[in-house]
């Protein structure tokens, strides 16, 4: 077994990475790069967003039919459009192309977006911007392609890179549910923040519903509805999961008992730990435990 500071520094670590369960950005997200010889792509609606960025060096002609609009433009480099999810878009280039084209998932991209910045977006969750240059952005993109290019260590480069594009994408140009008109016009993104931070703190220890609605301002059943409405989950199953999140960091070490998890996370002992655990990750700690070895 090769030696490892860790295992010999005099002090445990104030902070750890080591053990840092984040959702992967790479997953939520599709880049490709295209260099086309002048054509057309059909009038449709898609599914997914598609931003798009230009690295022409040279201004070309374009053509974009956009939810019934025609638009007839010069796209000059590093230009970018954004094409949200729903809208009815054609495209025609009259010269070659270089163009980036990222694709995300809504579904995802809403997790991504409540679980990493603690943001609601709105259904429709990216403003729609014909055409727009924001440099930083453009930075962003050009550093996620040059990452997906790089022969040495890209998959490490791509998801640091694929983070950083999708946290100041949503960041500058996210529809964030706002206090008019997020959930009832009552549970909007700056309360979610303030349970999120409530219960990532206190998660050892006891957190009742009181608790959770007064750090959103709320009475308790105005705000288990509108958590449910927002999260999906109620206010107890929420809590539940984040307890078995931070546990299942910590089964991975065999020198810590299953006792002293179940208590550290907030489980009132070991069966309930290990009951609500099997219900949720369909085996029991030990099982899952075992599967690290």
């Amino acid at each position: 077994m090769p030696n490892r500071y860790q295992n010999i520094y005099p002090e445990d670590p104030l902070q750890n990475s080591i053990n840092l369960n984040r959702p992967s950005a790479a997953d939520l997200l599709t880049l490709e790069y295209f260099e086309a010889e002048p054509g057309e792509m059909p009038y449709e609606v898609f599914e997914q967003h598609h931003i798009l960025i230009n690295l022409r060096e040279e201004p070309h002609r374009v053509e974009n039919w956009r939810d019934g609009e025609h638009r007839d433009f010069t796209y000059l480099k590093n230009e970018i459009i954004v094409t949200p999810a729903g809208v009815k878009s054609g495209w025609k280039w009259h010269a070659k192309s270089k163009v980036i084209v990222i694709t995300l998932e809504p579904d995802k991209l809403e997790k991504f977006a409540q679980s990493e910045l603690g943001i609601l977006l709105t259904d429709t969750q990216l403003k729609n911007i014909p055409q727009f240059i924001d440099e930083d952005i453009t930075q962003a993109g050009v550093m996620l392609f040059e990452a997906l290019s790089s022969q040495l260590g890209s998959a490490v480069m791509f998801e640091s890179f694929a983070r950083i594009f999708l946290t100041k994408l949503i960041q500058k140009y996210g529809l964030e549910r706002d206090e008019d008109i997020a959930l009832s016009k009552s549970f909007t993104s700056q309360h979610y923040k303030r349970v999120m931070g409530y219960i990532a703190g206190n998660y050892g220890d006891e957190i009742n519903l009181e608790d959770m609605a007064r750090q959103a301002g709320l009475s308790t059943s105005h705000f288990a509805r509108l958590f449910k409405e927002a999260i999906g989950k109620s206010p107890h199953q929420f809590v539940m999961s984040y307890r078995i999140e931070q546990a299942k960091r910590q089964l991975s070490d065999d020198s810590i008992s299953m006792i002293d998890i179940a208590l550290s996370c907030g489980f009132s002992d070991q069966a309930h730990f290990s009951r609500v655990f099997k219900q949720l990750e369909g085996k029991t700690p030990k099982q899952f435990r075992a599967q690290q070895s």
